[in-house]
């Protein structure tokens, strides 16, 4: 049986509302839910690790040794951080997946799909481009024709990353989002109605942390950060006829 390990922090605001969230996910996945005072201190490998985020920590640096920046660094499953400030609402129910459709996470769709699927709601899958760098500085601007067909690139790529894990899970609805913006910015926006904001982790960069601590200072919602490495097998696909999904591009 799966097991959800809760990050304690006491009886305050972040701790009462990540028990609450904790809670919540192990019945979802009809799971042991254990709050050791230390659960990077835990013997075995916990599913999920839910972490109360105060204000004074969303704004520490990236490689500060916050409580909450540590877990993210060190732990080997999906760190779901609860900002004290969370907002409940019935239009509070989608879950938000930041993609790099050029190098996907599959561990981060897993667990975005999975999330999804659980709680029987749509899935927003949301990929950040940008212009080439030659194009920014033309004296004429960017014809629309050329921004037309990068447009149109960056939503196959985000197909062709998605395609497997919606043949995979063709009960969850997704909203593919390209948008021409700052990948962080771009979470930001499609967060405002989320329940819940996926973002992966690369060992090799920071952009993962960072744009968490950029979401728990500003987003009201709960944001799991998910590792790249092992725990999930990307989907081999089947015959299935992809036909839920929406395409929409940000004009």
């Amino acid at each position: 049986m799966e097991s959800v390990v809760l990050a304690r922090t006491g009886t305050s605001t972040p701790g009462r509302a990540a028990i609450d969230w904790a809670t919540d996910e192990a019945r979802l996945r009809g799971a042991v839910l254990r709050m050791p005072d230390n659960p990077m201190r835990e013997p075995g490998r916990a599913s999920v690790i839910v972490c109360g985020v105060c204000r004074d920590c969303t704004g520490a640096p990236p490689g500060s040794d916050s409580p909450p920046a540590m877990l993210v660094r060190a732990a080997h499953c999906p760190v779901v951080l609860v900002p004290d400030r969370l907002a409940v609402s019935r239009h509070r129910t989608g879950v938000t997946l930041g993609v790099d459709a050029r190098e996907p996470s599959d561990t981060a769709l897993d667990f975005a799909f999975q999330s999804a699927r659980r709680r029987g709601v749509r899935l927003h899958a949301v990929h950040a481009w940008a212009l080439p760098p030659g194009a920014v500085g033309r004296p004429f601007g960017v014809p629309e024709s050329d921004r037309a067909a990068w447009e149109d690139h960056e939503v196959q790529l985000l197909r062709d990353a998605l395609r497997p894990w919606c043949e995979e899970f063709p009960d969850v609805d997704v909203l593919a989002d390209v948008r021409l913006s700052g990948p962080t910015e771009a979470l930001l926006h499609c967060s405002e109605r989320a329940g819940l904001v996926v973002v992966p982790r690369d060992s090799r960069k920071s952009d993962g942390e960072e744009a968490a601590r950029v979401l728990l200072r500003r987003a009201t919602c709960a944001v799991a950060v998910v590792p790249k490495g092992p725990g999930s097998t990307r989907p081999t696909g089947s015959a299935r006829t992809w036909t839920r999904s929406r395409w929409w591009q940000d004009p």
